[in-house]
């Protein structure tokens, strides 16, 4: 059973996180952005929590620490890029207990990227949360993410790499500026904690939902469907599998 918070609502960003994870056969409970987690949700045994623009000003440090306590015994924590992610535009995940579990060091101000250059996706290294995509022969392109760096004892999978871009008589010249940690996980207690800095859903993941063919359909139930590239969704499907400690997909 899994919990996921944010992303507006299922007919909105939701319903294309929502509806693969219906596709996939998941089970799953969902809180809207607006929506404060009740005690009963944070009772019921989760092998995945995920976070996706869900403001911290929602989640009381009580639950909090009741959802981190699930985490301490192998439960999966991800928590997705947006305007209410991480520091965010009122995201403010800094300095409580759930920013403070995750694999990197959040911000204390505005951490947005909104990319007005090209931003490529790279692989950083070998891990299953990645493996079999490609990254090299295809990189997806993205719109913006959350700034913030790995913590000491963490992974980071993918990285940002920004390029600058300029014509030079009939062709494109492409000059890398920055690399900033895109995806990185780690562990806390028994439990396996991710960060990804782009959002799943327009208009921070750019091209990326479309990384892939043949195309994916998908519908959470109550929304409405969502057409996505298979690359996308099988990335998608191999982080939170690898986080919830799920059987390899």
């Amino acid at each position: 059973m899994l919990l996921y918070l944010g992303d507006t609502h299922l007919l909105d960003a939701a319903r294309y996180l929502a509806g693969l994870i219906h596709a996939w056969g998941w089970e799953f409970d969902y809180v809207r952005s607006d929506e404060t987690p009740s005690p009963e949700l944070l009772a019921v045994p989760r092998k995945l929590f995920v976070l996706s623009d869900y403001p911290a000003a929602r989640f009381p440090g009580e639950l909090q620490r009741e959802l981190l306590a699930q985490v301490e015994r192998g439960a999966g924590l991800v928590m997705i890029g947006g305007w209410e992610s991480f520091h965010g535009l009122g995201g403010d995940w800094d300095g409580t207990p759930i920013g403070d579990a995750l694999p990197v060091e959040i911000a204390s101000s505005d951490d947005r990227v909104n990319a007005d250059r090209p931003v490529l996706v790279a692989q950083a290294m070998e891990h299953p949360a990645v493996t079999g995509l490609p990254w090299s022969l295809r990189p997806p392109v993205i719109g913006g993410y959350n700034r913030f760096r790995a913590k000491p004892q963490a992974m980071t999978l993918l990285e940002a790499r920004t390029f600058d871009a300029r014509r030079q008589g009939p062709e494109f010249v492409f000059t890398e500026t920055e690399r900033s940690p895109l995806l990185v996980v780690g562990d806390y207690g028994k439990g396996r904690t991710a960060a990804l800095a782009t959002d799943v859903a327009p208009h921070w993941v750019g091209p990326l939902v479309d990384w892939g063919s043949p195309r994916v359909t998908a519908c959470a139930p109550g929304s409405e469907a969502v057409e996505v590239g298979c690359h996308y969704a099988a990335f998608l499907r191999q982080l939170l599998a690898w986080a919830g400690n799920a059987p390899s997909p």
